[in-house]
């Protein structure tokens, strides 16, 4: 158990998911927590890590930071995204081992499932068929993290564990034209259209791929749950268990944000995986369901985006 005092060290923390981290921590009364910026410690260096462990030996660990995008992103920075995340997890496990963090937490993804896995995704599915080809680099770089956490509980005894998001949303999101997941993607495509009298939007694909959406809060939620509840090997789901399909949740965005035009579909784009949706009873068996609803999350996403309004337009 996690003691209000404990030193923290949330990697990542100015992402969506490190930021909900430190937000429910501080909400819970959490009172020394460790983050640093990229600029103050490159993650992707071993001397640095090595050299920020030393000096603060932090007690827990979430590792939440990654090199992260949508589709375009993924596809188009292959290199990039699995060098820089296999060297993250590798930096960090091993540091966090040298200096002997009680325990780690790891945050994958649920691109590290197969692209046709049986719906809904148990945890055992893992390493049982092929992966969607546009992230499979930073699918790989996340298999890579669970199976070093495994490895290093198997021969030194570490108590590290992993767990598996669904698709995140929320505050603090990343709303840049290209490089977004779809959810932010959609937000501000709705919202340039809205503001600049545009009688359609564009949706790229069919809108026929189901997707699972959990506000970001609700992960951070669970990922506290989980790091003093839970210490065995096995990786843990996190969702909601409910998905959607693209069509529908464009109609809900459209909703939230207020545009009144018409919606069309970029069959030229890609869909990606057709279905992906979380097998959650793990984690509802010991304890932990989410709270936000889809569409009272999106009310919050879409006040948090327009804050966020200094990045190059759409239009």
């Amino acid at each position: 158990m996690m003691n209000l005092g404990d030193k923290i060290y949330i990697a990542g923390h100015r992402g969506l998911v490190g930021s909900a981290i430190v937000r429910v921590l501080e909400q819970r009364g959490f009172t020394n927590l460790l983050y640093k910026t990229s600029g103050e410690l490159d993650l992707r260096n071993q001397a640095e890590v090595t050299a920020f462990f030393e000096k603060e030996s932090p007690k827990f660990v979430f590792l939440a930071a990654a090199k992260v995008g949508g589709i375009m992103a993924n596809n188009t920075y292959r290199a990039d995204f699995l060098y820089d995340n296999l060297s993250i997890v590798s930096n960090i496990v091993h540091a966090a081992y040298n200096n002997n963090v009680s325990k780690l937490l790891f945050l994958g993804s649920s691109c590290i499932y197969p692209k046709m896995a049986p719906q809904p995704i148990k945890e055992e599915y893992l390493l049982t068929g092929s992966l969607e080809y546009t992230n499979e680099p930073y699918a790989i770089a996340k298999i890579a993290g669970i199976k070093l956490c495994e490895s290093y509980r198997d021969q030194y005894g570490a108590n590290y564990i992993s767990v598996m998001p669904t698709n995140l949303y929320g505050i603090n999101d990343n709303y840049h034209p290209e490089n977004s997941h779809v959810l932010p993607a959609l937000i501000r495509r709705f919202h340039e259209a809205k503001m600049l009298g545009l009688k359609e939007v564009a949706i790229w694909g069919t809108g026929t791929p189901k997707r699972e959406f959990l506000f970001a809060d609700d992960l951070a939620d669970a990922c506290l749950f989980l790091m003093n509840n839970y210490n065995e090997k096995e990786i843990v789901n996190i969702g909601c268990g409910e998905d959607i399909s693209i069509k529908e949740l464009a109609e809900l965005v459209k909703e939230a944000t207020g545009y009144e035009g018409n919606l069309v579909f970029d069959t030229t784009r890609p869909d990606g995986t057709p279905r992906k949706l979380l097998d959650v009873s793990k984690l509802h068996s010991l304890g932990w369901q989410h709270t936000t609803l889809l569409k009272q999350g999106l009310k919050i996403a879409y006040q948090d985006y327009l804050t966020k309004q200094q990045l190059p337009s759409l239009a």
